[in-house]
């Protein structure tokens, strides 16, 4: 049944809403009584929204981020503003540097400089900010970007941070299923392999990330904006606790449900993303912030979704 708008929930617009986060957050927004407004150029010819269509709260906006004129009504019209549109990991960014600057942080420069400060704003980032590290990292720790998405990602929170009204979120390795499937992000990546050629091959198999489930993010957009005032003007880490994982300890709670995964560590090749960190999540758990999916709800997840989407050409649920 399709809830009707109230005022007193508000407009919020998603750039890049019809991506593997956004199509997950619009349904949850919805579900909660608000009006959303996705921007999306759908680059990757998806049709991840088309479940919402029916919904009279739901509006699609195909256009490009990039495009100024086109977007700017879009931002003066709505009461939130989460920009999601990005050129994601350092593969793709690497491939079209102009692209990943003028969308990742151009396009968060056009945002607030075009905001008023009634609306909120809630960007989200990544770990990749940190790089690696031997220490625990928290807010307080240094940037140490080691590639050009990390770069752009830094800047952006550090304009929007400058400005003074807005919450960026740092978010942990993503996994689990949504409407447009990703297969490149490593929990995901490794369920794919592992039911498809049956044997995972680990570079730096010692090295640390946190993750955590779309789903989780989604509920954290929805925990920002109810505690907008108390969480405004700050960065939080977003991610699993419990969950500081290497890759080898990752891929034995993939063995638990594949006996037969052959697992080979590879200590003659590195991995092109060097990442290596244990995150602390305290600040936001401080505020009453919990997950609720576990690493092991997400492959079980992923096993299933898996029997649908596993296609001979991959590319279709990838970034890349």
């Amino acid at each position: 049944m399709n809830k009707k708008y109230t005022k007193n929930y508000g407009k919020v617009l998603i750039t890049g809403g019809a991506g593997y986060l956004g199509s997950v957050l619009a349904e949850t927004l919805l579900d909660n009584g608000y009006c959303v407004t996705v921007f999306d150029n759908l680059m990757y010819k998806q049709t991840s929204l088309l479940h919402l269509c029916n919904n009279t709260n739901f509006n699609l906006v195909k256009g490009d981020v990039t495009n100024k004129k086109e977007l700017l009504p879009y931002i003066i019209n709505n009461d939130i503003i989460i920009p999601l549109a990005a050129i994601v990991g350092a593969p793709a960014c690497d491939a079209n540097p102009d692209l990943a600057t003028a969308v990742n942080f151009t396009q968060i420069q056009f945002i607030v400089d075009n905001l008023s400060r009634h609306q909120k704003l809630i960007m989200p980032n990544t770990n990749s900010q940190y790089g690696s590290s031997e220490n625990i990292i928290t807010e307080e720790s240094p940037f140490n970007p080691l590639s050009h998405y990390a770069v752009t990602k830094c800047k952006a929170e550090e304009y929007i941070m400058g400005w003074g009204n807005g919450i960026c979120l740092r978010l942990a390795t993503v996994f689990g299923s949504s409407p447009r499937m990703r297969t490149d992000l490593l929990v995901n990546d490794f369920v794919y392999k592992t039911i498809t050629e049956g044997c995972l091959v680990l570079f730096q198999s010692k090295f640390k990330r946190n993750y955590i489930h779309v789903r989780d993010i989604a509920e954290t957009f929805m925990f920002c904006i109810k505690n907008y005032n108390k969480l405004n003007g700050e960065v939080f880490n977003v991610g699993l606790s419990n969950a500081n994982l290497n890759k080898m300890e990752l891929a034995n709670k993939i063995k638990l449900s594949f006996p037969k995964l052959v697992i080979i560590e590879n200590e003659f090749s590195s991995d092109k993303d060097n990442r290596n960190y244990i995150v602390s999540n305290d600040k936001l758990e401080g505020y009453g912030w919990r997950p609720k999916y576990s690493i092991d709800n997400g492959i079980s997840e992923l096993i299933s979704a898996y029997k649908m989407v596993i296609t001979d050409n991959n590319k279709r649920y990838t970034n890349l």
